[in-house]
């Protein structure tokens, strides 16, 4: 099928998110068809800045609505889709989960719901989960055989999007796969809150960048690009049964601590003279999180294709021209 997206009619939630815009991008290069779900536009999203949004059809609404995913999977006669849309951000969780909660869970049985009432259209659908919906475990890394333990709002909100994902194969039959990522970073993400956008931007100010912990806590470092193709290949393989239903961990599996990744950009931009700045103020995560890639290995063929330190030189080169172009 890989040659084939051109036959493809493809539903993008999240599409304005930074995963979900380039993974627009991958999908317009192999000739899919692409329909996005768009609650705000946002001009400063890659998706608006690159042009693509030009390229795709758009259904305005949000996660909450079945009727406005409904009649976009029916509508523009959907069979695959990718389920990015989520609000992302674990401090705002933090700080007001209901509207997480709504987006995240609602959002989900929502979408699911309506390709299971199209499941004459249906026929694969990727559900973007994430390393945060194991919770706190005894053991590291993270595996899939792994029970999922959310406690604080935003991994709650990722345990249950995932385990209602797996219920509706269970007992519906519904070509779902399920892919749970580290902390994905690339161009476009304009959440300065986040570590390597943050640190960047301070950098290219000539500031010293923000920490918000201690600066030990551990965690997958993901490129984009790599994310969005993980993607594609999960659903590319969604016709083998030893696939359908199953959950895939997505990572370089090369965990750094944040002040090491801090470091790590800090050599790239040639900014040794700037500390950090560590507040030691982190509220309701997890020290340490990463993930075992072998299932998606050994059952997809997927490795990635990028470092750590290739990923962040396209990525400083994107922020280089963001601000200075």
């Amino acid at each position: 099928m890989t040659d084939r997206w051109g036959d493809r009619r493809v539903l993008v939630t999240g599409a304005t998110g930074v995963v979900g815009a380039w993974l627009v991008k991958e999908l317009l290069a192999r000739g899919a068809q692409i329909t996005a779900l768009v609650l705000d536009a946002d001009p400063q999203s890659e998706l608006y800045r690159s042009g693509d949004i030009h390229r795709v059809s758009v259904v305005n609404g949000a996660l909450e609505d079945f009727a406005t995913l409904e009649r976009a999977v029916n509508t523009h006669e959907v069979d695959t889709v990718f389920h990015l849309g989520a609000q992302a951000i674990v401090g705002a969780a933090h700080r007001s989960p209901l509207p997480t909660l709504e987006t995240n869970v609602r959002g989900t049985w929502n979408l699911l719901e309506a390709c299971r009432r199209q499941r004459d259209l249906v026929e694969r659908v990727v559900i973007a989960s994430s390393d945060k919906a194991y919770g706190r475990q005894r053991q590291l890394p993270y595996t899939e055989d792994m029970p999922l333990a959310g406690q604080y709002p935003y991994e709650v909100s990722k345990s249950a999007a995932d385990l209602i994902a797996q219920s509706y194969h269970h007992t519906y039959g519904l070509p779902v796969g399920i892919a749970r990522c580290g902390n994905v970073y690339g161009g476009g993400d304009l959440n300065w809150s986040r570590i390597v956008p943050g640190t960047i931007r301070a950098f290219l100010r000539g500031e010293p960048p923000v920490v918000r912990s201690d600066g030990s806590y551990v965690r997958d470092y993901f490129f984009v690009k790599d994310c969005a193709r993980a993607y594609l290949r999960l659903a590319e393989r969604l016709h083998d049964p030893a696939v359908r239903g199953q959950a895939f961990n997505f990572s370089h599996e090369s965990p750094r601590t944040v002040l090491e990744l801090v470091r790590v950009i800090q050599k790239l931009m040639d900014a040794g003279h700037l500390e950090p700045d560590v507040r030691n103020a982190t509220v309701g995560e997890i020290h340490s999180q990463y993930l075992s890639a072998a299932r998606a290995r050994d059952l997809l063929g997927w490795a990635p294709e990028f470092d750590l330190e290739s990923g962040l030189r396209e990525t400083i080169a994107w922020y280089r021209a963001f601000f200075m172009g």
